[in-house]
């Protein structure tokens, strides 16, 4: 009998370490504090950077990818002019975003798991390295662009690879461990498509896919602050099922009007070069298509809001922030129309749709707080 008890007994007590270990609060350092934040803020920023590229005509300002030029890396002023300096500097940019992800990741990782979930990850990184470089000798005779694709596509495996091991053995925050891992997986494939986008000179559906992704990874990074200070075990509703029902349907709303926001753009006169045309839909009807989801998103976010004050609900606070980010976004969307679409409005509502998805992510997962149980325990 005692031997039969055993088992049981060790089995409760590592469960109740575990849930103990999920629940207890993270003590976030300010460093990885600082770079979350800097990590969003370089998310927000590569958008404005790459709808400078597209709103100047700068899309072919580098004309090869992985290269500038088929015989240099960076720009030759010279040969590219202005439109070359642009588009290389936000391909500079990726590489800040992605380093900014990568010291973001490595701070979770050793502050959810300590120094072990550190090593693995820097070992997989070091084998994925290693491993690109080998293709990428070995792929040299087939041309530098499908070389540095294969490098590319190498490099991407292996961090998906590091990502599965390194979730199959976190027991603590997995939630801020995912996001982390998303971000980086992201932008390193953001920078694969950035390269199909060039070779297929400026394809509008692949240079929508490409600012969409974008406005996604801003959204996961925004999500990453949020869970960042939030307790983490069970979570319960926060707000009544009507209000979070239509909630999601104003995320709907939001989606809508951002998908045919992009297809206006990728229709419009903003092409990403001057040499090239937009051939497939009317822009114009478009633009007023996009226009019908957005006045009802901005209904939808006005009278959420409105609830949300009068019955005192936890995301009023950022509902109000959102609201006014709606009507910001439609009055420059009408603004711009008018006026003929100047670069200027169109890169500050690029930017401003970002910042209105980042601000109903925060909205989302308000909607939830901790399970009243799990705050007692």
């Amino acid at each position: 009998m005692p031997d039969a008890a055993a088992p049981e007994s060790a089995s409760t007590t590592g469960e109740f370490l575990t849930r103990v270990q999920n629940q207890d609060p993270l003590a976030v350092r300010a460093p990885l504090r600082v770079l979350a934040w800097l990590s969003f803020l370089a998310e927000v920023i590569i958008i404005g950077t790459g709808g400078a590229v597209r709103l100047t005509g700068s899309g072919l300002g580098c004309s090869e990818w992985p290269l500038c030029t088929p015989e240099s890396l960076v720009p030759i002023y010279a040969d590219q002019g202005v439109h070359g300096l642009i588009e290389f500097g936000n391909r500079t940019m990726t590489g800040v975003v992605g380093l900014l992800a990568l010291a973001v990741l490595l701070l979770t990782l050793h502050a959810i798991g300590g120094r072990r979930l550190l090593v693995r990850a820097l070992w997989f990184a070091l084998g994925g390295i290693v491993l690109a470089v080998v293709v990428y000798i070995a792929t040299t005779t087939l041309g530098p662009v499908l070389g540095a694709a294969l490098m590319s596509t190498a490099l991407l495996l292996s961090v998906v690879a590091g990502a599965a091991d390194s979730l199959r053995r976190t027991t603590r925050r997995r939630d801020l461990a995912v996001l982390a891992w998303v971000v980086l997986v992201g932008i390193m494939a953001q920078a694969v498509v950035g390269g199909f986008a060039v070779i297929s000179d400026l394809n509008p559906f692949i240079v929508g896919f490409h600012y969409t992704a974008s406005l996604l990874l801003v959204c996961v990074t925004a999500a990453f602050l949020v869970r960042l200070n939030a307790v983490p075990g069970p979570r319960e509703p926060a707000v009544p099922t009507w209000f979070s029902i239509l909630s999601h349907i104003t995320g709907l709303a939001l989606a809508a009007t951002i998908f045919f926001g992009v297809l206006t753009t990728g229709n419009g006169p903003h092409s990403g070069d001057a040499n090239i045309e937009r051939h497939g839909f009317d822009a114009t009807i478009l633009a007023h298509v996009h226009s019908w989801p957005g006045y009802i998103l901005a209904a939808l976010v006005l009278t959420l809001t409105i609830a949300s004050w009068v019955q005192r609900l936890q995301p009023r606070k950022w509902l109000l922030v959102l609201v006014v980010a709606i009507l910001v976004q439609v009055g420059v969307g009408v603004w711009q129309a008018r006026e003929g679409l100047p670069e200027l409005l169109v890169g500050i509502h690029m930017v401003l749709a970002s910042l209105s998805a980042a601000t109903y992510t925060v909205v989302a997962l308000s909607l939830k707080r901790p399970a009243q149980r799990s705050a007692d325990a």
